[in-house]
């Protein structure tokens, strides 16, 4: 008795294994079992400055498909194995982090997608090195400010005791250009609100506001909108502080603008106030928003 259910366990136990073994072979029978390897280094961007503004930019991922087919996406630089031999068409989209936050990567669809032929060879590296981009044909600049001009289309509202003014000429503060805005905080009490000088139409597209900045103090950026003869102060963004470093942030706009039924314009706006004796200073720079 004991003898037949040790054989019995034995014969099920060899079933098992062979199933095993035939599971693994049919799933590598027939396919490339050694990858090509891809690698990219970063993505840069270039711009018409006059009509597109800066290339300054924080593209961060590459979001990579192969004759349509969606790899993966992958922080950059990277090298990641690719299941494919031979001649194939390489698409990547440029990534961000939007509202410059980790777990909320997204394929920025102001930027146009880089397309190439490619060659791959299993157990070889492909080094594509540095890829470019540029804003796309269909992306509509609402609003450009590089703030370099005297005259500013920021407008101070009257509630603020502290004004926006520009680094000076050759200043280490200006991050690219001439100038670079500026805004010193050095009392408790101090505060700095300003908005768009123009109003804007809600599109019915997605709506990204860009922005360059380095600040020692926090800054709130938000938009008014009026809906249905009523104006709503809306906080999108608070800004922290960078340690003294320049950044570059993608601040969805989008469902702030469509919160309330009716809205039909809006402004955008930065506050910050003194809450500390500590001086604090808040420059920006490289204004953009965007639509279709």
């Amino acid at each position: 008795m004991m003898f037949r259910r040790f054989l019995h366990i034995l014969v099920s136990c060899f079933v098992l294994l062979l199933l095993l073994a035939q599971t693994s072979c049919e799933k590598f029978s027939g396919d490339q079992t050694i990858p090509a390897y891809l690698s990219i280094d970063s993505i840069r961007v270039t711009t018409d400055y006059q009509t597109q503004g800066t290339a300054s930019h924080s593209i961060t991922d590459a979001w990579v498909y192969i004759d349509d087919e969606l790899i993966g996406t992958f922080q950059l630089p990277a090298t990641f194995p690719v299941l494919k031999q031979g001649s194939h068409t390489l698409k990547v989209l440029p990534g961000i982090k939007k509202d410059g936050i980790a777990a909320t990567r997204i394929s920025y669809s102001f930027y146009k997608e880089i397309t190439q032929s490619i060659m791959l060879v299993p157990d070889d590296t492909l080094d594509v090195g540095i890829l470019s981009t540029t804003y796309t044909a269909s992306t509509k600049f609402l609003w450009k400010e590089d703030l370099d001009d005297a005259a500013i289309t920021l407008d101070t509202l009257k509630s603020a005791t502290v004004k926006i003014a520009l680094t000076p000429s050759g200043s280490p503060l200006t991050l690219e250009g001439i100038h670079s805005g500026i805004v010193e905080l050095d009392t408790i009490g101090a505060t700095f609100s300003c908005v768009s000088h123009s109003t804007f139409l809600i599109p019915s597209s997605a709506v990204f506001l860009e922005l360059n900045f380095n600040v020692n103090t926090e800054m709130t950026i938000g938009v008014y909108v009026s809906a249905n003869g009523v104006v709503y102060e809306l906080p999108v963004m608070i800004l922290l502080p960078t340690n003294d470093k320049w950044k570059k942030i993608y601040i969805d706009l989008s469902t702030a603008l469509n919160t309330y039924t009716g809205g039909t314009t809006f402004r955008v706006f930065f506050y910050a106030k003194e809450t500390t004796s500590a001086t604090h200073r808040i420059l920006i720079d490289n204004i953009k928003l965007l639509s279709y």
